[in-house]
């Protein structure tokens, strides 16, 4: 049995899972969002660890299954039901489970909603097609088969690259500066770029982006004023010890040294001795460090960088500003150098 509207429902539910997830894809490629608000829900879902499966953003799973589906559809046959019936199954049974994310962190992403909504649907229809038999409509021979195929095909390609073309070419959404972070920007000289850098050194993302940002900073340094807040993890063992170390250096005048020191010393060396030892290495005074972490005041600054974080909206690490844009989680040299280079521009 052959059905029209069943056809063009998996087409189009098709269409509009590739149109949410494309345009999800150019938000978590670009180093600012075009499309969903930071700090609404896609911006949230984006932070979780399920955003970026063994490094690969979670939109380009969604655009391969949701592509597979829909070519699916546009064959004839036993094989192809029953593979759109695995495909559709195996979807939505992902897409109810990011749903469930979804609900457990009270929000809810929009485009996220829409992909996975239609999965589901997807899902129940493409199973449908195995068990009646339904194959694409054929009105009058094989010819009105394959314009109909065509005509299917060329929707699926551009609800994937009409949304990825305007999106990598449109400008990214006005940033919702936080007024701490404003007050930050107050503070640096007209002719250079604030780096806010909220760390915790024993964070694994928040060595990586040092890694990448460090030398960029470096090359730029006569350009650049950084601005480098404590946020130490309670997950991680000895990250407030290191926290405290990289403040007295600081106010010692070895901060960049010290900070480029611990980020570089394994996570298991960051106890209180292996600071110490760290901070005399970067050619820090014994007796004035050891006065330096017994003054309060270091654990006092650590704690307003820490409400500095939370009235940012901090919601992971490694978090930066560079001058307006936020960027979030781990970063590549690109976009690092793209963003700190753009900023400096525009001076």
């Amino acid at each position: 049995m052959r059905k029209t509207l069943p056809f063009w429902a998996v087409i189009a539910l098709s269409t509009l899972a590739l149109v949410a997830s494309s345009i999800l894809l150019v938000d978590y490629v670009r180093p600012s969002p075009v499309f969903c608000d930071a700090d609404g829900g896609c911006g949230i879902v984006k932070r979780t660890v399920l955003a970026y499966p063994m490094g690969i953003p979670t939109p380009v799973f969604g655009i391969g299954g949701f592509l597979a589906i829909g070519l699916a559809q546009l064959i004839s046959g036993r094989r192809a039901r029953i593979a759109q019936a695995m495909l559709g199954v195996f979807g939505a049974l992902v897409a109810i489970g990011l749903l469930l994310v979804q609900a457990s962190l009270k929000t809810i992403c929009p485009y996220c909603a829409v992909a996975d909504v239609s999965a589901v649907l997807l899902g129940a229809l493409s199973v449908a097609r195995a068990v009646r038999g339904w194959d694409p409509p054929v009105v009058a021979g094989r010819s009105i088969l394959w314009r109909t195929s065509t005509a299917g095909l060329a929707v699926l390609l551009l609800a994937i690259f009409a949304p990825l073309v305007i999106g990598l070419n449109k400008k990214p959404l006005p940033a919702q500066l936080p007024p701490v972070i404003a007050d930050e920007l107050k503070l640096t000289s007209k002719d250079k770029v604030t780096v806010v850098d909220f760390v915790d050194f024993e964070c694994p993302f928040c060595r990586i982006t040092h890694a990448e940002l460090a030398p960029l900073l470096a090359e730029r340094k006569d350009k650049v004023r950084v601005a480098r807040k404590h946020v130490p993890l309670h997950m991680h063992a000895h990250a407030m010890d290191a926290a405290r170390a990289a403040c007295c250096g600081e106010k010692l005048g070895k901060g960049e040294e010290l900070t480029e020191a611990l980020f570089k010393a394994p996570p298991e060396e960051l106890t209180a001795e292996g600071c110490e030892r760290l901070a005399l290495e970067s050619g820090v005074d014994r007796e004035r460090y050891r006065e330096c972490m017994k003054d309060p005041a270091i654990d006092a600054r650590i704690e307003a960088d820490r409400q500095t974080f939370r009235a940012a909206h901090g919601h992971g690490l490694p978090t930066l500003y560079i001058d307006r844009t936020k960027l979030e989680g781990t970063q590549k040299r690109e976009v690092l150098q793209s963003t700190l280079d753009g900023a400096i521009k525009a001076l």
